[in-house]
């Protein structure tokens, strides 16, 4: 099994299950837009998105200092972008950073790094 040391960046939204129960189409309209402004730093920041699942994002970054400054700016962002809206559509995002060993299978990455991260 390949291993490397890695930072890894996990973040999702406080109370999604629960806006999705409440307006799922709404729900899924505002993350949409806001994948599109995450996804964009990630990769801006030097990022590789490896796993997604609902409003959930894993990704790698080759510099943990990349990550936070990613992190950083993706909070800065989804807070203006929670000006305009109404209390039921705001999104708020936590977002978790560990560096550790992972190993590597299936364009995956796997291990306590991640799971700590997320």
């Amino acid at each position: 099994m390949e291993r490397k040391l890695s930072t890894i960046f996990a973040s999702d939204v406080v109370g999604f299950s629960k806006m999705m129960e409440k307006n799922e189409e709404a729900t899924l309209r505002h993350l949409k837009k806001r994948r599109l402004v995450i996804d964009g730093l990630i990769s801006e920041f030097g990022g590789n998105i490896f796993g997604t699942a609902g409003d959930s994002v894993i990704a790698e970054f080759p510099s943990p200092i990349k990550a936070t400054e990613c992190a950083v700016k993706i909070q800065y962002k989804m807070q203006a972008i929670n000006l305009d809206l109404k209390d039921s559509d705001k999104m708020i995002y936590r977002i978790g950073i560990n560096i550790g060993d992972v190993m590597i299978a299936e364009n995956n990455l796997f291990g306590d790094a991640v799971n700590i991260a997320v």
